[in-house]
């Protein structure tokens, strides 16, 4: 038979094979109700969290450095992206194997049925894998994924053309008055932190390939490294995985990384407004808010549910859309990082309806600081959040996702164990301390975009 059938009725059965094994629940997170996560320090000094569920044959692993946005230099914006969207674009020749271009790297990957790749977050910078554990593709995808992490080819020809094809995007997106809602709106909340940094053209044209090649070794190193696992895997096999990666980044060494500055509390409102030619006015509210890790998460993250995170039966939607009209949809949200993220309320209007619409926003926004919620909205966002908990860590991929960012916000391993008793502790009292501390409706800052008089 042509060698081509045969590879392609062998990649078309992992395929299936593969996505079968994406749908499926965990069932003995419906069975038990802990979740054992095994937390160590390898020799090389990452820290290593394990969830072993043997129950399907897949693993997923994520490696998180600190390496986002936040350590994007302000004049090449948008440097760690570039770097996770380039660390897939070939293999350089390393240990006496061949370079790998990205059609080639590619196809080893579809051969393995896996996935590798990374992304940058604000505050992380993450690579993952995700295979099935049949003990040969195991092995060779964790070979594959170490060869990766240790000689990322960084071509200039895809460089050129993944800005040029990023730089159409940009320009694309200025044609839209929500990039310049949230544009405005990340400068009058962040300021001059990296958090409201964003790639425009100047920094995307600013960025070279050498610079890509500094990113990754300076920040993508083992004494910093988190990796977090879930699968059908043991500790043992777990520290060995864990060990390929290292050894592929230990040539990076450990360069101390700048402090990176706290972000700044609004001194005053701050109103901008930005004429637009749109069927829609574009309005953002909002301010820093906490991080992750602030004792008043569950008060802030129940009390926003009933604010403007539960959709149609929140505070924002019964008195902006349901009483008044003046918007389909309005949400808030708190987004916490390592630093203050945002506290963000946003919605879409008619432009000569703007006006009307933020005050009655602001004012819903007000009363809830001062008040809080009604026990009977506290009790039904419970129920909601309580009952809906299991969806949340319903496949590896989620799961990983949660115990990750345990991790990384240095949270307890009962976390997730905890949750809902976390949850039903909130109380009245609980959430209006913690908006009364957090929120300060008369400092916030409010942008339109395309309001007409």
């Amino acid at each position: 038979m042509h060698p081509l059938p045969v590879f392609a009725s062998r990649l078309a059965r992992r395929a299936r094979v593969f996505c079968a094994l994406s749908l499926l629940v965990l069932p003995w997170q419906i069975a038990q109700a802990a979740i054992p996560i095994e937390h160590w320090t390898h020799a090389s000094g990452a820290r290593v969290y394990l969830v072993a569920s043997p129950s399907i044959p897949m693993l997923d692993v994520q490696l998180d450095v600190d390496g986002g946005s936040r350590r994007d230099p302000a004049d090449r914006a948008g440097l760690a992206s570039a770097t996770a969207e380039l660390f897939s674009a070939g293999v350089a020749a390393h240990g006496g194997q061949p370079a790998l271009d990205e059609n080639q790297l590619s196809e080893a990957w579809v051969d393995l049925g896996a996935q590798f790749g990374a992304q940058a977050g604000n505050d992380r910078f993450s690579v993952s894998l995700r295979t099935l554990t049949e003990p040969d593709l195991l092995e060779r995808a964790v070979a594959l994924a170490a060869r990766q992490l240790a000689a990322p080819a960084w071509p200039e020809r895809v460089w050129q053309r993944e800005r040029e094809r990023l730089l159409a995007s940009l320009q694309e997106a200025e044609t839209r008055p929500g990039t310049h809602a949230g544009r405005a709106f990340s400068r009058a909340v962040f300021g001059e932190h990296p958090y409201g940094f964003e790639p425009v053209a100047a920094t995307l044209n600013r960025i070279t390939v050498n610079d890509v090649r500094t990113f990754y070794r300076r920040h993508v190193a083992s004494c910093r490294a988190q990796v977090t696992l879930v699968g059908a895997i043991d500790r043992a096999r777990a520290d060995r995985i864990v060990g390929q990666f290292m050894q592929a980044l230990q040539p990076h060494g450990c360069e101390a990384l700048p402090v990176v500055g706290q972000v700044l509390p609004l001194a005053r409102a701050v109103d901008v407004q930005l004429p637009f030619d749109a069927a829609q006015a574009q309005v953002l509210i909002g301010q820093p808010g906490v991080p992750r890790n602030d004792p008043d998460f569950f008060p802030l993250f129940v009390g926003n549910y009933i604010l403007g995170g539960g959709g149609f039966v929140s505070r924002l939607t019964t008195e902006v859309r349901e009483k008044r009209g003046l918007s389909y949809s309005v949400y808030s949200y708190f987004a916490p990082g390592l630093h203050a993220g945002a506290f963000q309320l946003g919605l879409t209007t008619r432009p000569d309806q703007a006006a009307q619409a933020v005050g009655v926003a602001r004012d819903v926004v007000r009363q809830f600081v001062e008040q809080g919620p009604t026990e009977a909205e506290l009790q039904g966002a419970k129920d909601f959040l309580v009952n809906g908990f299991a969806l949340r860590i319903d496949s590896n991929r989620k799961l990983l996702d949660n115990v990750a960012n345990i991790a990384w916000n240095g949270l307890p391993l009962d976390y997730l164990d905890t949750w809902t008793q976390q949850v039903q502790a909130v109380s009245v009292a609980d959430i209006r301390r913690a908006f009364g501390r957090v929120l300060q409706p008369d400092r916030m800052a409010t942008v339109v975009v395309g309001a007409r008089p």
